[in-house]
């Protein structure tokens, strides 16, 4: 007796095969209709979420110090770390915000009442190679009648007016993110073990054992290097010589101290911007004792980045420094104020996991060219 399967008639076959793509096609296609539904419910907090990670990675060798010294209790000592920063960050990030969006809002008015004084050209600037004879010649026209040359290059000015009243307003509501974002970040503290487990999970499963591990790795010490290393002191940077500039009355100083932190991502020292504003404050200042104050604070603030670099990130970060600025740059155009700590770290973590999964590839174990 032949204990064989005798085939399947075509009909049936064809039958067969045509119920299960039909299965697969539905389960697809729901499974399609699923993720997009949940990504698109997601999308208004998905550059908050990966920001309150990318904080509570940075802050949590900090949180782990204050959970010993508490002994172990992990959500309390993440409820005063959060409010320790509260504290200590929010009220001069503040008033920095509200003074980049004074100033900029007020220059913007300026321009368009035409009220805005340009003083006269100092006779050097004639001589200055290359651009000197029209840089000159522009500048008198703009001290002469400033109305004339908003005229004459009105479409532009209209474009740069918009893109800095867009940054004055991102200003105010990436602080309201960022606040957001921190509060996350304590609440993933306090469940860090069980987060981290899930990460590690999930890298696993999508990449393998090793792989998976290795990624979370990555990311681990990307963001903390970038975070720590480059974004936080130039963050600390900018707060410090900001509330240097707002107490002696420096015009613009949530500007200047934007232009520093700027500087600070592009390991540009922050004295460029510092050193003119001491000639400006002792030129303007009819307090000696006031500038001389102002000039020893400005320089050491000005010169924190050396003491702090050390013992924020002894290595250094991995990612070009190239990298950092283009991501900080591009998420500041594309996100506004938040979009520029965002962008430097993730696209520092881009290219580090390309650069992994490159020479991974080639059997080694670098991660660097």
């Amino acid at each position: 007796m032949n204990s064989e399967t005798p085939p399947l008639p075509d009909s049936k076959l064809e039958n067969l095969i045509s119920r299960n793509l039909m299965d697969l096609f539905l389960r697809v296609g729901l499974l399609g209709f699923l993720v997009l539904e949940c990504y698109f419910i997601f999308k208004p907090f998905m550059r908050m979420m990966l920001w309150s990670i990318i904080l509570a990675v940075t802050l949590y060798p900090l949180h782990v110090f204050i959970s010993k010294k508490m002994g172990n209790k992990e959500g309390r000592a993440a409820s005063i770390l959060v409010l320790a920063i509260l504290v200590g960050v929010l009220v001069p990030t503040t008033l920095l915000v509200m003074s980049f969006a004074d100033s900029s809002t007020g220059f913007v008015s300026q321009i368009r009442d035409g009220s805005f004084q340009v003083p006269s050209p100092p006779a050097s600037v004639a001589s200055w190679p290359v651009v000197g004879d029209n840089l000159f010649a522009l500048w008198t026209a703009a001290h002469d009648d400033i109305g004339a040359v908003l005229a004459k290059y009105e479409p532009k000015l209209l474009d740069i007016t918009k893109e800095i009243l867009g940054y004055a307003t991102s200003a105010g509501t990436g602080m309201l993110k960022f606040l957001v974002s921190l509060i996350v970040a304590g609440i993933w503290m306090a469940y860090a073990e069980p987060a981290h487990e899930s990460a590690r999970a999930i890298a696993q499963r999508m990449l393998g054992p090793d792989k998976g591990d290795n990624f979370i790795h990555i990311s681990t010490t990307t963001i903390r290097a970038v975070a720590q290393g480059v974004v936080g002191i130039a963050c600390i940077q900018a707060l410090l010589l900001g509330a240097g500039f707002i107490l002696v009355g420096v015009p613009a100083a949530g500007v200047l101290a934007l232009l520093v932190l700027l500087l600070g991502i592009a390991q540009i020292p922050a004295l460029v911007v510092a050193l003119p504003t001491i000639f400006y404050v002792f030129s303007t200042n009819d307090s000696t004792t006031v500038a001389v104050m102002f000039t020893v604070y400005t320089l050491v603030a000005g010169s924190v980045d050396n003491v702090l670099k050390p013992l924020m990130l002894g290595r250094g970060a991995d990612a070009p420094m190239p990298v950092i600025l283009l991501g900080a740059l591009g998420g500041m155009a594309t996100q506004g104020i938040i979009g520029l700590f965002l962008g430097s770290v993730m696209l520092a973590l881009g290219y580090q996991l390309l650069m992994a999964w490159v020479y991974s590839e080639k059997g080694t174990d670098s991660a660097k060219p």
